[in-house]
């Protein structure tokens, strides 16, 4: 039941922010977003490089270890115990291809290359080792 008294009330003003406020915070965030995201697009890939990293610092190590015992370095991934892990593309998680180009009694050269293009620009990453551990982007992506 509405009483006399709550007629003769007035309505309490309510501490908050405007429609306008609210819209420009919303719009200077917006900003900000675009300034940065364009930043970390180039992020995403060298995280991804790292894996080819580290799986060529493997095949190093593997390499190693094959020469040591046999006295010559060899051109099969499978000869030197390494397991490749299932590319992206078959249903796996691995974004790069590994593959030993050459090698001989003297030296190695072992690549990744990526199967993925990881910025869209039509080049795929590829980095390479060679026997003395020295790895070097031969493709930018």
């Amino acid at each position: 039941m509405i009483t006399p008294s709550m007629l003769k009330r007035k309505p309490r003003k309510l501490n908050a922010f405007s429609l306008a406020e609210i819209l420009i915070v919303l719009a200077i965030m917006g900003i900000m977003v675009m300034l940065v995201v364009p930043n970390q697009a180039g992020v995403a890939s060298r995280a991804k490089s790292l894996e080819a990293q580290q799986e060529l610092k493997m095949i190093h190590n593997l390499q190693y270890a094959h020469f040591l015992q046999f006295s010559k370095y060899s051109n099969d991934l499978q000869a030197i115990n390494y397991i490749p892990h299932k590319l992206i593309t078959s249903g796996g998680t691995a974004n790069y291809e590994i593959s030993i180009s050459e090698s001989d009694v003297t030296g190695f050269k072992a690549r990744a290359q990526a199967v993925v293009d990881f910025n869209g620009d039509g080049k795929m990453n590829i980095w390479e080792i060679d026997q003395d551990g020295t790895l070097k982007e031969v493709q930018v992506d």
